[in-house]
Formats: C-alpha cells, sequence, structure tokens
C-alpha cells in the first residue's frame, strides 16, 4: 500500500505538478503543501469508494470470486490504459481552487485505477465474508500518507532545488508505466 502510495506521490499526473504550479504563481512553499492537502484527498476519496465497494461486496461474494473479478477488471483497464497511455485526461487549466483540486485529484485517481490497483490487496486484508472496515481505512490512510510525503519531497525539490526545466529534461511516461503495472498486478491477482 505504502509503496503504490509512493508510487503516485512521484507521478505529476498524480497532482504534484499543481501543486507546484500554485507554489510557483504564489511564490510560496507554503502554496505548496495547502495544495497537497486537498489532493491527497481527493487522491484517498476515489481509493476509499474502492474500498468501500469491496467491503459492500466482500459480505456477498466469496473472496476469490472477488479476486478473478478484480483481477479480470485490472486486466482490462491495463490493457485499455497500454493502448492510450499517451493521453492523459484534460478538463482544466493550471488555475483552480482548492475545490477544484479535490474534485480533480479524485478523477484523476479514479480514471488512472488508483483504487483498482490496490483491491486484490484490500479485498485480501479486508478478511472475506468477515469484512472489517478498519484494516481497509488503515490501509487507504496508509496509502495516502506515502503519496502525500513523496509529493511534498518533489514538489520541494523541483521548488527549491532543480527548477522546471527538470520536467523537460528528464520526463519519465509514468502512464505507461502504470499501465504495465496494471497488467501485472491483474495477472499476479488472477494467479
Amino acid at each position: 500500500m505504502a509503496a503504490f502510495g509512493a508510487y503516485h506521490g512521484l507521478n505529476p499526473g498524480m497532482g504534484w505538478l499543481f501543486a507546484l504550479s500554485r507554489g510557483l504563481e504564489r511564490r510560496s512553499e507554503r502554496a505548496i503543501a495547502v495544495a497537497l492537502i486537498p489532493i491527497a484527498a481527493g487522491h484517498a476519496a476515489s481509493v476509499a469508494l474502492v474500498a468501500a465497494v469491496i467491503l459492500a461486496l466482500g459480505t456477498r461474494v466469496p473472496p476469490r470470486d472477488l479476486e478473478i473479478a478484480s483481477a479480470c477488471v485490472l486486466l482490462a483497464f491495463g490493457a485499455y490504459k497500454l493502448r492510450r497511455y499517451y493521453r492523459h485526461p484534460r478538463w482544466v487549466g493550471m488555475q483552480v481552487s482548492l475545490l477544484d483540486l479535490v474534485w480533480w485529484s479524485f478523477l484523476m485517481a479514479t480514471a488512472h485505477g488508483a483504487g483498482l490497483m490496490i483491491a486484490p490487496m484490500l479485498i485480501t486484508i479486508s478478511d472475506g465474508p468477515r469484512a472489517a472496515s478498519g484494516p481497509l481505512a488503515l490501509a487507504v490512510a496508509l496509502h495516502t500518507a506515502s503519496m502525500l510525503v513523496v509529493m511534498a519531497l518533489v514538489s520541494w525539490i523541483v521548488y527549491k532545488k532543480v527548477g522546471l526545466a527538470v520536467l523537460r529534461t528528464s520526463w519519465v511516461n509514468f502512464d505507461l508505466i502504470w499501465a504495465v503495472a496494471l497488467l501485472i498486478v491483474g495477472a499476479v491477482a488472477l494467479l
């Protein structure tokens, strides 16, 4: 959970670029920190939605059937993302309010399948028919905290040390990596 959160924190498509933009616009490190909170909240809401679905289904569907279903969804979504990894959802510019950041982050996390990626782990820790919300809430919190810490570090490093030029020279296509990761996790969950 923490590793996937850290990966999301590295991916500029999950929001640190928005936070950095707000910081640069306002010439303030504090603006970066303030922007990261709604970004993390929107991401956590997306992951929590998947956890709630798993919690609800865990009382009605056998755990193995739920694992197979989540694996098939991951494989299908991974194939879709692999085919379209170069297209990133767009609906706003870089000028957004803090409330817009929550909504944007929720939509981006959902569109990227952030909750889907951790569904197999959530199924495992939900304990099947005796699904408990405590472990799922802890998993979502750990994932989000890890993402938030990494986003804060990356934003601060780009803001204070390396500057935006690093984005032109050292760009990594996280969407392509993510599409392959979705396929791998789906295959592992299926097996």
